[in-house]
């Protein structure tokens, strides 16, 4: 079982940039898909962005493809998401997860995710 823990949320206005991290502990943080979903009030958690143990190959939701970069820092176990060019319909709660399974590319499917971060808040207003 990974431990994840996401920081960087915050208020911002549309336009800004805001970059999130994960920090993980608890395994081999370089041997596991890492992703990031996110949940509006009232809505089902939807997938944003995923990438590979090695960091070679990312997926976007169609969403944030353009606006929105997911990156790692396997030395420090860390996951990034930069964001860029927010708009109202980005804001939600921002969960770090990473795949139940190690050296498989599954974390961009919500089934797959074996753990979770408690969250970061992210709003964009006007």
């Amino acid at each position: 079982q990974v431990q994840l823990l996401e920081s960087g949320g915050g208020a911002v206005q549309v336009g800004d940039s805001l970059t999130l991290s994960c920090a993980a502990s608890g395994r081999t943080f370089g041997t596991y898909t890492m992703s990031w979903f996110r949940q509006a009030p009232g809505k089902d958690r939807d997938f944003v962005a995923a990438i590979t143990g090695s960091g070679i190959t990312t997926r976007y939701a169609d969403s944030v493809k353009g606006r929105f970069t997911i990156s790692r820092d396997n030395a420090k176990d860390t996951l990034y998401l930069q964001m860029n060019s927010q708009k109202l319909e980005d804001s939600a709660i921002y969960y770090c997860a990473a795949d139940r399974y190690a050296s498989r590319w599954g974390a961009y499917s919500i089934d797959a995710i074996g753990s979770w971060g408690r969250g970061a808040q992210v709003t964009v207003s006007s």
